[in-house]
């Protein structure tokens, strides 16, 4: 074997190994850790506006299985995976599931979206206090959009940081709602 051919092949395997070390981190980084213990109580003590109400008392969703996705009008992927959100509600709406939009944004901000991209699942307006919250149920890089499911009993079953994969989610979904 050539000099050169054992040369490209080192240089080949350093990048392969700095490539999966970098995939490591990364997924390291950015998957959800465990929930707070307590969290889905703090979350139905809650009382948040929306775009249609002043006050949402998220204390009348206990019980019910839920789908909480985190947003901001300023974030692509979170705007177009609402559509898919709303195709879920209708689906799912028989069998009890509640989907909540928590946004992170300014209220005149998810008030002006809210009249422009409608969506049939309450969008509540949490501020800058989303972000903790968020971070609360795991998503400690703070990224958006994060969508969690949580069951009747108010445990939570899932967590996706990022853009969601439908069929993901509707599995979720179908674990909670059967």
């Amino acid at each position: 074997m050539s000099v050169a051919r054992r040369r490209w092949l080192a240089m080949a395997a350093v990048g392969v190994a700095a490539g999966g070390l970098g995939a490591w981190s990364a997924w390291r980084r950015y998957s959800p850790d465990a929930p707070e213990d307590g969290v889905t109580d703090l979350l139905f003590a809650l009382n948040l506006p929306s775009t249609d109400d002043p006050a949402v008392d998220l204390g009348r969703w206990r019980g019910q299985p839920l789908v909480v996705n985190f947003w901001a009008t300023w974030c692509a992927p979170c705007i177009e995976e609402m559509p898919e959100l709303s195709g879920l509600q209708r689906q799912y709406e028989a069998k009890g599931l509640q989907i909540l939009g928590i946004g992170i944004d300014s209220p005149d901000n998810i008030r002006k979206f809210s009249d422009e991209r409608p969506v049939v699942y309450p969008l509540l307006i949490a501020g800058a206090g989303g972000s903790e919250l968020s971070r609360r149920f795991g998503n400690t890089a703070g990224g958006l959009p994060y969508t969690v499911v949580i069951d009747r009993k108010g445990v939570v079953r899932s967590r996706i940081v990022g853009r969601f994969k439908l069929e993901q989610l509707r599995s979720a979904i179908d674990a909670v709602t059967g």
